[in-house]
């Protein structure tokens, strides 16, 4: 599913698509005349992508593995044929890892902003959005967390609240697309040549952001679907990632809902979420302190002081855990190959 761009001419210019230094600094000498273009769409066995003159589908090199592309790559390919040539190094990547699997599936690539996206009712969960906050972090991506449907809630402000101490500097948005506000409330991240994407559990107003974000002049409109009312949980709508045009400057990726929200690979991620502890680490007594029952725990006379909250640190002590459990070990420089990951349930159910 691919925007047209012809109306919005941020679209027509490379930096307009989200081109900067950063690619451009990785071009050969004799790739001058190659075109670069950005993958809107990934299939099994075809790629499409935006160019300075609208969207095209590549012709993919035999053997060509789609799974190693995502939304929001920048790929080079001939000018006349749009065969694909390379990819480019990822400024940043948006990835999570499916139970038992060594290979971290791809959700999107150089992306600045992410909308988390989470309603003001029974989906609202905690230890969910500090998943998504904690691999927004370690990708490098500005999270921005989305309270919707707060029309409907009787006190909005309590998951406001919530939401904003999450994590220091935590951007929060309360806003109900079906209004209509929603493009301006979030027009500071969606800038021309900015992209954003947008995640959490089905239901929640995922593809309704989007289309408004997009405008009336979106060709194609996210489905939008219902929730169960007794437990707030939606029906999935979008089945698959794309690229889109956001009115008047910018790019959205749209996700599919995540039914299990797995942590790995994320440990920078999770010392940024939980900085509070992560600061306070250095000054107990025992270098490896698990700040569970060691004498001279800093971070445990925290808690006791009422500084800290003592459920945050067991969360802040599960994650960890299960950062540590899904994250596979690494070869060692003597070879060798490393152990598979440790099947683990998920913790946390995001749909």
């Amino acid at each position: 599913m691919v925007s047209d761009p012809s109306e919005d001419t941020h679209a027509l210019s490379l930096p307009g698509l989200g081109w900067s230094d950063f690619f451009a600094d990785q071009l050969l000498p004799d790739e001058a005349g190659a075109l670069p273009v950005r993958i809107a769409t990934v299939h099994r066995t075809r790629m499409t992508a935006m160019s300075r003159t609208g969207p095209i589908k590549l012709v993919l090199p035999v053997h060509t593995n789609t799974g190693d592309y995502t939304v929001g790559d920048w790929v080079l390919a001939d000018p006349e044929s749009f065969l694909m040539q390379r990819r480019l190094n990822r400024r940043t990547v948006l990835e999570r890892r499916t139970e038992g699997s060594r290979t971290p599936q791809l959700a999107g690539a150089n992306i600045d902003t992410l909308f988390i996206v989470t309603s003001c009712n029974a989906d609202f969960n905690v230890a969910r959005l500090e998943r998504y906050l904690a691999l927004a972090n370690e990708a490098g991506i500005t999270p921005v967390i989305v309270l919707t449907k707060a029309d409907l809630a009787e006190n909005p402000a309590l998951y406001l609240e919530q939401a904003t101490a999450l994590q220091r500097g935590l951007a929060v948005v309360i806003s109900n697309p079906r209004t209509g506000d929603i493009a301006t409330s979030l027009h500071s991240w969606c800038g021309v040549g900015q992209t954003v994407a947008v995640v959490g559990s089905s239901g929640v107003g995922k593809s309704t952001m989007v289309n408004a974000l997009a405008g009336p002049s979106h060709e194609l409109p996210q489905k939008t679907g219902s929730i169960r009312e007794q437990d707030a949980k939606g029906r999935h709508t979008t089945t698959s990632r794309s690229l889109h045009a956001i009115a008047g400057g910018g790019w959205v990726i749209d996700t599919p809902g995540m039914r299990s929200l797995y942590v790995s690979d994320a440990a920078s991620g999770i010392d940024e979420l939980f900085a509070e502890i992560t600061e306070l680490a250095p000054l107990c007594k025992f270098r490896d302190c698990t700040h569970a029952h060691e004498p001279g725990c800093a971070v445990r006379a925290a808690v006791a002081d009422g500084k800290l909250e003592a459920e945050r640190l067991d969360r802040w002590r599960m994650m960890v855990a299960e950062n540590r459990t899904n994250t596979p070990e690494r070869a060692k420089p003597g070879g060798g190959r490393p152990a598979p990951p440790r099947r683990s349930k998920p913790r946390i159910e995001a749909d």
